[in-house]
């Protein structure tokens, strides 16, 4: 007999057939995850389970991603488990939410898998983010502590409002106050009827006199006068739309000032020059000298005051006053010594101080200055050169050229203005006033003169 066409064979082949089928379409209809093996796995932890059921669905936006594989008890709480397609992948961020379907429906979880941008989470790992949107149970408890939260507002607004009142609550003691206020304002209102009846006829009076005021159709009225006035404001309006017309069309010294650029970039530039000059102004730096020092021939001291006016860095004026020991001479004596067939003959001269007067221009490069102009009622030039970072200061001045004076100088500056000074005078002896000379000298910028003003004040 052949064995592939027996019955009974085809019979078998027929039901390991439709085995399959079955099995096959079994795996496709099925919502869980774990079948075969084929799953994700992850698991959190709530305090009440309740509602759930192992093996129930775990959707995403409504749609079954798997199934809870176990509930069971971990540490006081519920510890669920929950297994997930393989193609779902879940990040830290990933949040878990206890859903229910309807008002009295079965409970469901929901899982959202989080933002993409954060790290995958692991198969097995734990969903620390947990939200319940509320059961029907939660909804009752809430309704119970509304319920009893009203029931103590309502007795404590029924005790604020009995007669007997209650200060034992904010409400009840501003009812008790606002009724003490308003029998308060009645016994005012009641022993002072005869002064609120003259307030309120004062106040009828007012209205009754700014009706009169407001209605007066006489020449003088309120009406005519408010008439008279709108139209001097209109008038005003029309000028100053005249005016404006002007302008705008350039007519006019403002009208050219406003739309002749060539007037306006005139005025800029005057303008410009006055904030030229101002500034110069601003900067120009002034200082005063006083000094003095002692000449050893004429056994006197010389002393000047100086007035230092220094429109730029490059450039300055000198004017100031002399007060010289070597001045007019009063008179000669002479004395004649005979000794044998030696003589000899002494003159000394009697001197009194004679006031001069210094105007000079000088000219800075770099440490080098070139000064001209008068030098004690006389005509001459100077040369100064500033040494040691500024701190010291070499001079040469000649000056009286018909008995030419030449004057050497060495200045040292001690401490802001104060300095030492030193030299010989006339150091040719054309002018009979050769003398070596030692002194001091200060020299106070205007800031200082500010500051020391300011002080006296």
């Amino acid at each position: 007999m052949n064995l592939l066409r027996a019955g009974e064979f085809k019979v078998g082949i027929l039901v390991l057939g439709v085995s399959a089928l079955i099995a096959y379409m079994s795996m496709q209809v099925s919502e869980d995850p774990t079948f075969f093996g084929r799953n994700n796995e992850a698991w959190f932890l709530i305090p009440d389970a309740g509602g759930l059921v192992k093996g129930s669905a775990i959707k995403t936006a409504g749609i079954p991603i798997g199934t809870i594989k176990d509930i069971r008890l971990q540490d006081g709480m519920a510890r669920v488990d929950l297994g997930l397609k393989p193609d779902v992948q879940l990040y830290q961020s990933a949040s878990v939410e206890i859903r229910t379907q309807g008002i009295l429906g079965d409970k469901y979880i929901n899982v959202l898998s989080g933002s993409p941008t954060d790290p995958p989470l692991p198969k097995g790992a734990q969903i620390l983010n947990i939200k319940d949107r509320g059961s029907l149970e939660g909804v009752v408890t809430q309704i119970t502590d509304i319920g009893a939260s009203l029931k103590d507002t309502a007795r404590i607004l029924q005790e604020s409002i009995a007669a007997d009142g209650s200060r034992q609550h904010v409400l009840g003691r501003i009812v008790l106050n606002i009724e003490k206020l308003t029998a308060d304002v009645a016994d005012m209102t009641t022993a002072n009827r005869e002064k609120v009846n003259d307030i309120v006829d004062n106040v009828r009076n007012v209205t009754q006199t700014l009706d009169e005021l407001l209605n007066d159709e006489s020449a003088e009225g309120f009406k005519a006068k408010f008439k008279d006035s709108m139209a001097r404001l209109d008038n005003s309006l029309k000028n100053i739309d005249e005016i404006t017309g002007k302008i705008n069309r350039g007519e006019g010294t403002i009208g050219k000032l406003v739309n002749d650029d060539e007037t306006a970039e005139e005025l800029n530039t005057a303008i410009q020059g006055v904030n030229n000059m101002l500034d110069t102004a601003g900067k120009l730096q002034t200082g005063i000298e006083f000094q003095s020092y002692y000449l050893g021939e004429a056994a006197a001291a010389r002393t000047s005051v100086n007035v230092k006016v220094q429109p730029g860095l490059d450039r300055y004026y000198l004017i100031g006053v002399v007060d010289d020991p070597f001045g007019v001479v009063e008179g000669i004596d002479t004395t004649t010594t005979t000794n044998g067939t030696t003589t000899e003959v002494s003159e000394r001269k009697t001197r009194r101080n004679e006031f001069k007067f210094n105007a000079q221009f000088a000219k800075n490069f770099y440490n080098f200055t070139v000064r001209g102009g008068i030098i004690e009622n006389a005509g001459g030039v100077g040369f100064d050169y500033m040494l040691f970072r500024n701190r010291a200061k070499l001079s040469l001045e000649a000056f009286q050229f018909s008995q030419l004076n030449i004057r050497a100088q060495l200045q040292y500056n001690l401490y802001k203005g104060i300095y030492l000074v030193g030299g010989g005078n006339d150091m040719l002896g054309n002018a009979g006033k050769r003398s070596g000379y030692l002194g001091a000298g200060l020299f106070l910028t205007n800031d200082d003169l500010k500051l020391l003003a300011g002080s006296l004040l």
